[in-house]
């Protein structure tokens, strides 16, 4: 690996889960063995009941066309897990989750930090000076 690389964001859309599993080998296949890796399921305010209940939604018209989701939450969780990945759904549309996807994948690596996985003095130089 040329460069230090902490965290990979793999992002798919919740109405499919195309390219998803090839893109997770093109990564383990390059970067650090202890990477951590958030698959983020985006566009859950494309889904068809995505906003149901919510009295907001009533009020105003509906800009995209819903779609069905095709991926379950269920699903994405369980073939996440069996990865070894941190899970969130999210969209980006309108920041519902976005930040907790990379709060979840710094508490993830200050974890792996406290535990010594990171022994490369690379990673705590760029701690220290922010590179």
């Amino acid at each position: 690996m040329s460069g230090v690389a902490w965290h990979y964001v793999l992002k798919f859309i919740i109405t499919g889960f195309i390219n998803t599993r090839s893109w997770l080998r093109d990564v383990r296949e390059h970067a650090d063995p202890h990477l951590t890796c958030i698959l983020v399921g985006n566009k859950v305010d494309l889904c068809a009941d995505a906003d149901e209940g919510s009295d907001a939604s009533k009020d105003q018209p509906s800009v995209t066309l819903k779609k069905a989701r095709e991926v379950s939450t269920d699903e994405a969780e369980l073939w996440a897990k069996e990865e070894g990945l941190l899970f969130v759904e999210a969209s980006a549309k309108s920041g519902v989750n976005v930040e907790a996807a990379f709060e979840r994948a710094t508490r993830d690596i200050l974890e792996k930090i406290r535990k010594g996985v990171f022994d490369d003095e690379r990673f705590y130089i760029d701690l220290l000076y922010g590179a």
